[in-house]
């Protein structure tokens, strides 16, 4: 049982962005004594050269280009992944934000850029203007987990935004301006390659074997054709549909987990397991499957690769002499902090209001200073662009990025927490309205309330009487309600019966009991004698809350309370809640776990949001055309 704990915390520590940032950190540490205590083994066991060859096609790369255009695919499939899924589930659902991070993502390139060339004009060192553009996305987290423990969890929707159009902008530079001369008859095979892999997503062929072939195709024609074949693991990523698991298909695995249970045989085994991968989205699955091997193997590996560099005094002094150093230590720390927050800016200015970011303005100059932490693309683009001392003036900017972007988020921060709490509210969470998942909106007459009914939080719940989980979120839920008179807490049904057989009789037995204005008190008592809903239970609980019992049981009989049940079923399914308990706050989907701290946190961030709005109308009544 030890075993099996540690193995499974191991395996969420290799999924988690803690996990990835320390074994980045560990590979640059490795890689920074490596380089410095024997230089001459360091260079000469990445410029080793291994060669593959098929019958008369052959292909030799050095280990560095191997792990640098070959392995680093997988991460920028992950990427693709994540883009995807903040297309059809995150924030990028709304394609107002799709633009708005577009020209962000571009503004907190450009501007690096634009001042890496103001330092190396005219000097051969401008074709490396590439370095200075893109963000490493887990070290900037990291930076902002360290930093930003008082700031809005929407910051970090935002900066996963923003990454995700600088990752893909980063890739189209790579390809276009740091490939190795164009071929055209190559391209056209990686493109061919391209085209089947869209039929094979539009036609739901899920063949990983199949789909790995002609990935492989592509990343060698590309290769071929002077293009840089990481673009490959991006296109692939973005090809891959994130959508809920729906009703029907998890009642389906619940069944084929059933009969492996009454018959515990290897072929039910298999074909539960299949059902099992099938009910969640293939993204998700892709997702958690190679997670943990790009966090704790294939970046690291990378950063040893590319990392090491010499830094004895000598070297960090001619660094720091560098224009190379300075473009990029300049680019990256001023740079991103002037292309997030300007290019927004800009953007919200020219359209009115219309587009504005889901932060405020001071958040957004907290993820523009933790965004200047560079490493994984840069490190890349300075490999194929500079070699000897300048290559090692790159690598010695770009590690200095890392540390510089702490210690400007902390500047940062700090002084946000300075302001007035209304002011401070406005800078972090600014004025736009977040996305609404809630489909059904909560009604004051038909839903079943507890709190104050004109409270300006309102925490919607869809549960489930015999579900375990919302069971032990209900204390915590009692807790939350009892802290703060400006939270409404709404129950709506969502019985399980495939996996609770009791669900739909308990959910019956509390309308029946709120029938006679009774609701909250049998919706509490079921939620404490989980283990003993059947039918007599029901009635015994009746008895004890004091209802009249005939005219419970002809409402049991009658099946009164059916109706509303299947409105709240079919407002869930609206919503995207399949599972027990899911929770809305203000309209918006809890993702995360149940327990009181995620709760309160989720909670404090409505009410910041509505202290920013009301910060935002005292100042549009305040000023003189009242905008």
């Amino acid at each position: 049982m030890g075993w099996e704990m540690t193995l499974q915390r191991w395996r969420e520590f290799t999924r988690s962005e803690t996990g990835g940032t320390a074994s980045l950190t560990v590979a640059v540490l490795t890689a920074l004594i490596w380089s410095n205590t024997s230089l001459g083994t360091y260079e000469a066991t990445w410029s080793a050269r291994l060669s593959v060859t098929v019958g008369p096609y052959a292909l030799g790369l050095t280990l560095r280009e191997w792990i640098n255009s070959g392995l680093m695919a997988l991460f920028f499939f992950l990427v693709g992944l994540d883009a995807r899924r903040e297309l059809d589930m995150g924030e990028l659902r709304d394609r107002r934000w799709v633009l708005l991070c577009a020209i962000g993502g571009i503004g907190s390139m450009a501007a690096p850029a634009l001042i890496y060339l103001s330092f190396n004009a005219g000097l051969p060192s401008a074709h490396g203007w590439g370095v200075a553009m893109s963000t490493d996305t887990a070290f900037a987290l990291a930076v902002l987990s360290l930093v930003g423990s008082r700031l809005p969890a929407s910051l970090r929707a935002f900066m996963l935004s923003i990454s995700v159009m600088d990752d893909v902008v980063a890739l189209v530079v790579i390809a276009v301006f740091y490939g190795q001369g164009f071929r055209a008859l190559p391209f056209l095979v990686a493109s061919g390659a391209a085209a089947v892999i869209v039929c094979m997503r539009l036609a739901n062929f899920r063949s990983g074997v199949v789909c790995c072939a002609v990935s492989l195709v592509m990343w060698c024609a590309l290769l071929k054709a002077g293009v840089d074949p990481v673009v490959t693991g991006l296109t692939v990523g973005l090809l891959v549909i994130t959508a809920p698991a729906g009703r029907d298909d998890l009642e389906r695995a619940t069944g084929l987990v059933r009969n492996f249970r009454e018959q515990p045989t290897a072929e039910l085994q298999q074909t539960a397991v299949r059902g099992l991968v099938a009910a969640i989205s293939q993204n998700d699955h892709l997702q958690s499957k190679f997670t943990p091997w790009v966090n704790c193997a294939i970046v690291p590996l990378f950063a040893v690769a590319n990392s090491g560099v010499p830094l004895g005094p000598g070297t960090v002094v001619a660094a720091f002499t560098s224009p190379i150093t300075w473009g990029i230590v300049c680019g990256y720390l001023v740079g991103k902090v002037i292309g997030v927050v300007g290019s927004l800016s800009l953007v919200t200015a020219l359209s009115g209001g219309r587009l504005r970011p889901n932060v405020g303005w001071g958040a957004a100059t907290v993820g523009g200073a933790v965004s200047g932490a560079a490493f994984t693309v840069s490190l890349l683009i300075a490999s194929k662009t500079f070699t000897g001392s300048d290559l090692a003036y790159a690598r010695t900017a770009i590690l200095s990025t890392v540390v510089g972007a702490m210690v400007s988020g902390r500047i940062t921060t700090g002084v946000i927490q300075l302001m007035a709490p209304r002011r401070r509210a406005r800078a972090l969470l600014g004025r736009a309205r977040p996305l609404t998942d809630l489909v059904t909106p909560v009604d004051a007459i038909r839903d079943r309330i507890r709190g104050p009914v004109d409270a300006q939080i309102t925490v919607v719940e869809y549960g489930d009487f015999e579900c375990p989980h919302c069971g032990r979120a209900e204390p915590d839920l009692l807790d939350m309600l009892a802290g703060g008179d400006d939270v409404r807490y709404v129950w709506r049904h969502l019985p399980l019966p495939d996996v609770h057989p009791h669900a739909q009789q308990a959910a019956e037995a509390a309308e029946a009991a709120g029938d006679q204005g009774s609701f909250w008190e049998m919706h509490d008592l079921l939620l404490r004698h989980q283990d003993h809903l059947a039918a007599a239970d029901l009635v015994g609980y009746a008895e004890q809350l004091g209802l009249d019992v005939e005219r419970f049981r002809q409402h049991m009989r009658a099946r009164r309370g059916l109706r509303r049940i299947e409105e709240d079923v079919s407002s869930a399914e609206l919503s995207g809640a399949v599972g027990t308990p899911t929770f809305f706050i203000n309209g918006r989907r809890h993702y995360g776990s149940f327990d009181s701290d995620a709760l309160t946190s989720a909670v404090r961030l409505a009410r910041q949001r509505l202290l920013a709005r009301k910060a935002s109308s005292t100042v549009r009544a305040g000023s003189p055309d009242g905008t």
